[in-house]
């Protein structure tokens, strides 16, 4: 992007040029790569915070304290390397919760079958109209030995794992209860 030299943006490196259209780099406001930071005054009024989204997401990610302008009554604006470091805080926080879902929908038991140690999964299906979950066995090398559609609130236990596995992969409530 060229900038005209009387164009007070001029006087700033490289960094602070807006990569692309739409890019915004504000003290208090910054749109790049996919986010939003917007600096605002905390809801007691003591001090400032930062908010990070991602485009199209009406919730922000992260919302952590912001620092004090030397004034000590207006936040530091935000520059590349503070929201470098907002980005990549609030993708780690999105991993985590992509992590903690994915440990809730997915449950693995080991047992022993007749020909050797069987992984044991449940995978729930969080389906808005019809909910439900995925109960599978794999072998030793991982090859899958049954399937079967169960209910989303299925309770996988070494119980009911090793009854599944015992009954020869078939369901009967007797085996579960």
């Amino acid at each position: 992007m060229n900038i005209p030299s009387e164009h007070p943006a001029s006087a700033a490196g490289a960094e602070d040029e807006p990569a692309e259209e739409g890019t915004v780099c504000e003290d208090r406001h910054w749109c790049r790569d996919g986010w939003t930071a917007r600096v605002v005054e905390s809801q007691d009024g003591d001090g400032w915070a930062v908010s990070m989204s991602q485009d199209g997401e009406h919730e922000p990610v992260l919302v952590c304290p912001w620092t004090m302008g030397r004034d000590k009554k207006n936040p530091k604006p935000l520059d590349q390397a503070a929201f470098l470091a907002l980005v990549k805080s609030a993708t780690e926080v999105l991993q985590r919760q992509q992590q903690q879902l994915r440990a809730r929908l997915h449950k693995q038991i080991h047992v022993a079958g007749e020909d050797g140690e069987v992984t044991v999964t449940l995978d729930i299906v969080p389906d808005e109209y019809e909910p439900h979950a995925l109960l599978r066995a794999h072998d030793a090398d991982g090859g899958e030995i049954a399937r079967t559609r169960v209910a989303a609130d299925f309770s996988l236990s070494n119980t009911s794992a090793r009854a599944w596995v015992a009954a020869g992969f078939r369901l009967s409530a007797q085996a579960f209860f």
